[in-house]
């Protein structure tokens, strides 16, 4: 892409569910939120709390999530691919579906975009069920996040971690 075509490209609001379980999992997400912040075509507009969650549909310690909103001129697909590249840079294997992880970063919202691809499916099919991505989604972008939604969700223990976890 030509830096023309870079700079006719819009913004877009993009959201980024970002989780760890392994190793300092706090200062992971942490990282990841600066390795955003500082990816090329990628401006933070706002990151969440961190919060602690018990692990869904696997086994393994807590994780430590957070949802992160950011203004991209990158397209859905690009920006996969710079989230992906993050997490390799932290260490992420994917020895099996669900496991345990030093790094997991996953679109969620890219505009009002809907793709079904065999590589990303945005809006992300399974948000509307965890409450460690609606919980700290209502807190960057309340209007995305209805009152039914996190009722929905309230049984599943989230818990917001003080700045210094």
């Amino acid at each position: 892409m030509t830096r023309a075509e870079r700079l006719a490209r819009p913004e877009v609001l993009a959201y980024v569910g970002l989780g760890a379980n392994l190793g300092d999992a706090p200062q992971a997400v942490r990282d990841a939120i600066a390795a955003l912040e500082a990816a090329p075509g990628v401006s933070l507009v706002q990151a969440s709390s961190l919060y602690r969650s018990a692990p869904v549909d696997a086994t393994g310690p807590d994780y430590t999530n957070a949802v992160a909103c950011i203004s991209t001129t990158l397209t859905a697909p690009a920006l996969l691919r710079a989230l992906q590249t993050i997490e390799d840079t932290a260490g992420r294997e994917r020895p099996y579906r669900n496991a345990p992880r030093t790094l997991d970063l996953d679109l969620l919202l890219y505009g009002s975009a809907h793709i079904a691809s065999p590589d990303l499916t945005v809006p992300h099919p399974r948000m509307g069920e965890r409450a460690f991505v609606l919980v700290p989604l209502s807190q960057v972008a309340p209007e995305l996040v209805d009152t039914e939604a996190l009722q929905a969700v309230a049984g599943q223990g989230v818990e917001r971690l003080a700045a210094t976890d």
